[in-house]
């Protein structure tokens, strides 16, 4: 995490007559967000390198004047004020960097003139698409020509026709009419995603946006270019005209497909979700997310979904079905499978219920290759949750063969597994026929197949809870969407599990449970759910610096260094 700026670092600006304290060599753009001040863009993008080539950012500058033989600042006679030379020409902000002494005006009678001469530049060949475009209702060349435009058009000569439906990839279209050129998905490519396959073709009017020779716009991060494109250039074709943006509700949540951890928006109506984005965390993942990320909300409707308990095969209610497992649970000879897919409360009771069984609990290991970006070695999203809440005290195996021994030896009878799929994880057939299995799972799979009792749950969309990313970051998300009718939390179902075997009453309410969870657990003392903030929190490395991470790991994501820009 990057420290705090010393107070040597800081540099004074003056914006539209306002004083403001910001590091040395900060974006002027940026230092004009902090005091309320929005200067236009298109091409800029913070985490981006700067080109400057839309012009839409253009602003007056200004130096204090200096007297050369004293090199001091000249104040003016009758005021007392410090002059200001400023410079005769705009300046693009983008290009900008904080100074001492610096002096921006956002507002005057040449930046408003500029401003309308560079929409109405931008609008001369773009098309009216705006009842049709996937963009409408999160485009900045909507806004930017309400805001700054003339509202009038001069041209009257006939637009130029570009490509409407090109295809750059198997997640991205292009609509080359709505383009206007302003790099960031060039820049992301090269820059963040390392795939430097974008570029221009053609000039002036006629300029295009296509893929090299022979190359496809396909790797896994493909669609964060349709999140930058500030127009309706580049759509999502999973996206593309299903829904407008202004009917969907944003509820913060996280990719759960590896334990990087990434900060993601479930975009849903009426229980049905529609798409996913990245939700800006620049401690985590900046502004990104991968591609298979964002597919991860087709599990909710999947044909393979468990939509009701069930009895050696056979449906049930929720209650015949905890009784069973409860009945099962007591009889002893237990063992108990935790997942490193459950959330930190979840694994929390699993623990409890473990303990009230006297025994220890397993978990499953999922390595993967990392990406070096945003997908972790580590496929499991919470195996730090687990131990941090001492569900387990060391790295988990990718087979259960302690457990498929116990079951060889005659050592275990019944087997609960909260979530895993314990074919996968190693067990036989033959291994099967000798035990009883509890399943609590989001989806069919061999193991519900096979198991006596069958309990489904909800997915990370359809329930609130908090995980920990491979930093030891503790992040919470929350419910988007209600589950399926007759599927009950997993909180519910694991504390009443709890109080079957004879174990502690504690609530499935998420916030007071983690008054208990806070109590017991040194890493997370003095935590709340309600209170964790939206980033979230790195927890106490006293609490956690003996535990180990998974070997060969891959670190979360580090933007590169931007290149500082040249002058305009």
């Amino acid at each position: 995490m990057s420290s705090s700026p010393k107070p040597a670092d800081l540099v004074t600006v003056n914006i539209d007559g306002r004083d403001i304290s910001v590091p040395k060599g900060t974006n002027v753009i940026e230092a004009a967000k902090q005091l309320g001040i929005e200067i236009p863009h298109y091409c800029y993008h913070p985490k981006l390198t700067v080109v400057g080539n839309c012009r839409m950012c253009l602003i007056e500058m200004g130096l204090p004047l200096m007297d050369p033989a004293t090199k001091q600042p000249v104040l003016a006679a009758a005021t007392g004020k410090l002059k200001v030379n400023w410079m005769p020409r705009p300046q693009i902000g983008c290009a900008t960097n904080a100074m001492p002494g610096l002096h921006i005006r956002t507002s005057t009678p040449m930046v408003k003139e500029c401003r309308e001469g560079v929409t109405e530049m931008l609008l001369i060949n773009h098309p009216l698409d705006c009842p049709i475009c996937d963009q409408a209702g999160e485009c900045k060349l909507q806004e930017h020509s309400t805001e700054y435009g003339r509202g009038y058009s001069r041209f009257v000569e006939h637009k130029n026709v570009k490509p409407k439906r090109t295809s750059l990839g198997p997640r991205v279209t292009l609509d080359d009419e709505r383009c206007i050129l302003c790099s960031r998905c060039i820049r992301f490519s090269k820059e963040v995603a390392h795939d430097d396959v974008l570029g221009f073709i053609d000039r002036g009017s006629y300029s295009t946006l296509t893929c090299y020779p022979g190359k496809k716009l396909e790797n896994n991060y493909s669609l964060c270019t349709v999140d930058i494109c500030p127009v309706g250039a580049l759509t999502s074709t999973d996206f593309r005209f299903k829904m407008r943006v202004w009917f969907l509700k944003q509820t913060p949540s996280i990719d759960t497909e590896s334990s990087v951890g990434a900060n993601t928006e479930v975009w849903s109506r009426e229980g049905v979700i529609y798409r996913l984005t990245p939700r800006r965390n620049d401690e985590v993942n900046d502004t990104w997310m991968s591609d298979s990320g964002r597919m991860l909300y087709q599990q909710v409707k999947s044909a393979d979904r468990l939509a009701s308990p069930a009895i050696n095969g056979a449906a049930t209610d929720f209650e015949t079905a905890l009784k069973a497992a409860g009945n099962l649970l007591r009889a002893g000879s237990v063992a108990v499978v935790g997942s490193g897919r459950s959330s930190v409360e979840e694994q929390f009771l699993t623990k409890k219920l473990a303990d009230a069984l006297k025994v220890s609990a397993s978990l499953v290991s999922r390595v993967g290759e990392g990406d070096k970006i945003l997908i972790s070695s580590d496929c499991n999203p919470n195996v730090r949750g687990a131990l941090v809440t001492g569900l387990i005290a060391a790295l988990p195996s990718q087979k259960l063969e302690s457990l498929a021994a116990d079951i060889d030896a005659g050592k275990v009878k019944t087997i609960l597994s909260v979530g895993e799929d314990l074919v996968a994880a190693g067990l036989t057939a033959a291994q099967f026929a000798k035990v009883s299995v509890i399943y609590l799972g989001t989806h069919a799979n061999a193991t519900s197949a096979a198991a006596r009792v069958v309990i489904p749950t909800l997915t990370v969309f359809e329930k609130s809870g908090t995980m920990v990313n491979q930093q030891f970051r503790l992040q919470k998300f929350s419910k988007a969407v209600p589950g399926p009718a007759g599927v009950t939390d997993d909180l519910v179902t694991l504390s009443n599990l709890l109080a079957a075997v004879g174990g502690a009453t504690i609530s499935s309410d998420l916030n007071t449970l983690w008054t208990t969870l806070s109590a017991e657990s040194k890493a997370l003392a003095g935590l709340s759910y309600a209170t964790l903030p939206a980033t979230g929190k790195i927890l106490d490395a006293s609490a956690w610096s003996a535990l180990p991470f998974v070997e060969g790991e891959t670190l979360h994501f580090k933007p590169a260094a931007v290149p500082a820009a040249a002058s305009s």
